[in-house]
């Protein structure tokens, strides 16, 4: 049997770059090897909050660029979280088993809530891990493709998984974490030392998968470098140009010594120059390919009702085994 694999990305404003690279270029090829679930998390969306009818339209913009990345509906399941309702009732089921002190370690709160305040962020805020707790093992998923920033939410994914089958006998397969080695981090163009950002206020800080050519042009010649001269890759000591040739490798597939032997003896604007033309001759035909499915939202909803008939199918199926586990209803 085939590892089964799920992830997902909030329709929260434009997905950039740094979504492409860390996440949906890989799921390209784990769909090769894996049975996938491919999800648009619009429960994790609405933790803060959202214009109705954006929503709506960044929703069907996210199931676009999935398409246009390469997910393919026959291979892989795609589809809307909110449409199965069985994430939300079981991610209820598990805050019954999460405890409050594993919650209020949870980093991502504490950054996502530090504008406001902790007390003024939502309680949905605050519990949302144990949604993504409940995305995973819905699905019996066994590897969960994520960013370094998100192992802590995969291991209390394992705790949870773990005290449940502990209290209510094996039900859960505990998922592992799969991190591809060079770029599931891509960082802001301004601020190296920050992850690349849909929320970055500065607009030149990330380059956005509908930007057209001469807007990339501009924001890869306007990125910042290092005080050092020289294209080598030293992520601690050169975290600015370091960044930069981990996109030019996504983009052309060169190694890291191939690309400081091209650019061995030439300046930042002779890299940054050929950066952006590799970026859009890579991310242009993307860019078109997200347009054609936007420009057809019958054959867009086709797949997405497709995806979320198969996904409801498996989920209310474990949903069957864990309210009988729980004792909860009036059994069979």
């Amino acid at each position: 049997m085939k590892d089964i694999v799920f992830s997902g990305v909030q329709p929260t404003k434009n997905l950039h770059i740094g979504n492409y690279i860390g996440a949906l270029k890989q799921w390209v090829d784990i769909q090769k090897q894996h049975h996938s679930y491919f999800c648009i998390v619009d429960d994790h969306a609405i933790t803060v909050p959202q214009d109705p009818a954006l929503l709506r339209e960044r929703i069907l913009n996210v199931a676009a660029v999935y398409l246009a990345s390469g997910i393919d509906p026959k291979r892989s399941v795609l589809y809307i979280q909110s449409e199965v309702p069985q994430h939300t009732e079981l991610a209820w089921l598990l805050m019954t088993v999460a405890k409050m002190g594993e919650m209020e370690r949870m980093t991502q709160f504490k950054d996502k809530s530090r504008k406001g305040g902790t007390t003024s962020a939502s309680v949905g805020l605050f519990a949302y891990p144990v949604l993504m707790a409940a995305d995973i093992l819905l699905y019996d998923t066994s590897l969960v493709p994520v960013g370094e920033d998100q192992l802590q939410h995969v291991e209390l994914t394992r705790v949870l998984a773990r005290r449940f089958n502990e209290r209510f006998g094996e039900t859960f397969v505990i998922p592992q974490p799969l991190i591809q080695k060079i770029g599931a981090r891509i960082m802001s163009l301004q601020k190296p030392e920050a992850k690349m950002s849909k929320s970055d206020e500065a607009e030149t800080a990330s380059v956005f998968l509908t930007d057209d050519n001469d807007t990339i042009r501009k924001k890869i010649m306007r990125a910042v470098t290092d005080s050092s001269a020289g294209i080598s890759y030293d992520p601690e000591k050169k975290p600015a140009v370091s960044n930069l040739m981990t996109i030019y490798h996504h983009m052309t597939g060169d190694t890291m010594k191939e690309i400081e032997k091209k650019f061995e003896g030439k300046g930042y604007g002779d890299f940054k120059k050929d950066l952006a033309e590799q970026v859009i001759a890579h991310m242009g035909p993307l860019r078109d390919r997200i347009n054609g499915y936007l420009a057809d939202k019958t054959e867009l909803n086709k797949i997405l009702n497709a995806g979320r008939d198969k996904a409801l199918e498996v989920a209310e199926a474990k949903m069957k085994i864990v309210r009988e586990k729980m004792g909860l209803g009036r059994g069979a």
